[in-house]
């Protein structure tokens, strides 16, 4: 289920890649149903919001997910993989963040060895 779920994931993010078709339009290109790519947008709007983007928002039409199970399966995969996306470019940004720290601590360590090396009091 997992290896489907990072499949999809993958799929619509190169998909959506080549144009500017919405995930909603490419999931129902791809022969997805209505109500999964309704769901999915839902979810990932929610999912975004809850790993903290500000211009997410919580959507989910809880009648619908209780009836509709395409709606459901669609709304947890979109809620899963898009918090998880957020939560993986915060992680990468601060990665990033963290070695350019380090690299100028390096820096800054290097050059003053060299002061002392060259000036030893």
């Amino acid at each position: 289920m997992a290896s489907r779920h990072a499949a999809l994931l993958a799929f619509l993010i190169t998909g959506l890649l080549a144009g500017c078709e919405t995930t909603h339009d490419h999931l129902i290109a791809q022969g997805y149903p209505p109500a999964f790519a309704d769901g999915f947008a839902d979810g990932c709007s929610s999912g975004r919001q809850a790993a903290g983007v500000i211009s997410g928002e919580f959507r989910k039409n809880v009648p619908r997910y209780l009836k509709d199970a395409n709606y459901a399966e669609g709304w947890s995969d979109g809620f899963r993989q898009c918090q998880a996306q957020v939560q993986s470019e915060e992680r990468r940004e601060y990665e990033e963040w963290r070695r350019d720290r380090e690299d100028v601590e390096w820096q800054r360590n290097r050059g003053n060895a060299m002061g002392r090396a060259l000036h030893p009091d």
